[in-house]
């Protein structure tokens, strides 16, 4: 199931290379989310979580911001899609995140 929700982008970074022979290419992308209800104890705001989008070639997309990010983030728009995890738990995947438009 897809759905669309808006974010605070904190920060991506690209990782291109290759380990013990094996070649990766991503853009990881820092996102604001709220702290999930199975957390233990108390919990008050958001984290950032990672998200895994594309290649490294995903952060040129976003040196606009490189000289100017904003200390509180950048709002966005992404799509995520819900897919089946291990046991019950589902999974949000990032299938597209854009800067949120100005309004």
């Amino acid at each position: 199931m897809r759905f669309e929700a808006q974010a605070v982008l904190h920060g991506l970074n690209s990782s291109k290379g290759e380990f013990e022979g094996r070649p990766y290419d991503s853009t990881t992308f820092h996102l604001a989310v709220e702290l999930p209800e199975r957390a233990t104890g108390e919990k008050m705001g958001n984290v950032t979580r990672p998200f895994k989008l594309g290649t490294s070639e995903e952060l040129q997309k976003w040196k606009v911001f490189k000289d100017k990010w904003p200390a509180n983030g950048v709002n966005v728009s992404c799509i995520f899609e819900m897919v089946a995890g291990a046991g019950n738990e589902s999974k949000m995947i990032l299938v597209d995140v854009r800067p949120a438009p100005k309004g």
